[in-house]
């Protein structure tokens, strides 16, 4: 759930009602290709209910669940996705056009803002996790400087309750139950 709190904490409400406004929900099978290696997505998810797996170069890589968000990658850059992502366990997701976010974003500059913000937050946080991973903790001396894993950007925690209620938001719109 960690991607959408970047997200959503990050856009206003305003933001999320507009997503909300043009979103729908899809349903897809386990075995089911979301997003195929190689061939341009056209779309932003936000999962719902269910698992996903990404592989590249036919080795599974992570799995995504729950409050994940898909395809944000391509508002970054042009080249098509690096990996393939299939569905694991049947799934509920929540969709917006690329066309149609592109547009709005190029028409509301404040959204626009707040949206590659919120990727470029994402991705930082991602890139330290994989540096972590890559350079060795072993001995590392750990303190209130160095950030865990886990651990949430102090900019992100600031904003989880209102990424919360965000997701919860969207999922009641769907029709589906809000966790408890």
């Amino acid at each position: 759930m960690k991607k959408s709190l970047y997200i959503l904490g990050q856009l206003s409400d305003r933001d999320v009602q507009w997503m909300i406004s043009v979103g729908k929900k899809e349903r897809l099978k386990s075995g089911t290709t979301l997003i195929e290696q190689g061939k341009q997505s056209n779309k932003l998810y936000i999962v719902l209910e269910g698992e996903f797996v990404v592989m590249m170069g036919g080795k599974a890589v992570t799995q995504l669940g729950v409050g994940e968000i898909i395809g944000e990658m391509s508002f970054v850059d042009s080249r098509p996705p690096s990996a393939t992502v299939n569905v694991s366990e049947e799934a509920v997701l929540f969709s917006v056009l690329r066309s149609e976010l592109t547009d709005k974003l190029s028409e509301d500059i404040g959204m626009a803002a707040r949206f590659y913000r919120a990727i470029a937050v994402f991705l930082a946080d991602r890139l330290r996790t994989s540096n972590q991973s890559l350079g060795g903790e072993e001995g590392q001396v750990l303190d209130e400087d160095n950030e865990q894993e886990d651990e949430l950007d102090l900019d992100v925690l600031d904003n989880v309750h209102l990424a919360g209620a965000r997701f919860e938001e969207i999922l009641k719109r769907m029709s589906l139950t809000p966790f408890s």
